[in-house]
């Protein structure tokens, strides 16, 4: 298992239902998690995560984004309100792969 930092800014998926909210892990932290991690991919190329941040600790996917070439962290309604995060915040979590 090995943990990974990350400090990403929280945005909002743009489009019609816009309820989406992501974190990017930058693109030279992408590159060594799908170096290190990639034969573990699973559909739509996602990597089965423990994310902490904060007092919350929960599992998840993140997920490969084409666009950018980093992988993106979702950040589900109820991970915001327990951390009070909202879009265009800093936020600062640890991923363990």
């Amino acid at each position: 298992m090995k943990q990974y930092r990350v400090k990403a800014r929280v945005w909002l998926w743009p489009g019609e239902q816009g309820a989406w909210h992501f974190a990017h892990v930058d693109k030279k932290l992408s590159e060594e998690i799908k170096e290190r991690h990639g034969s573990h991919k699973r559909g739509f190329g996602s990597l089965r995560v423990t994310v902490t941040m904060g007092k919350t600790k929960w599992k998840t996917s993140i997920f490969p984004d084409k666009r950018s070439g980093t992988y993106l962290l979702p950040l589900k309604a109820s991970i915001r309100r327990a951390e009070g995060i909202s879009e265009g915040d800093t936020i600062t979590f640890t991923l363990e792969i």
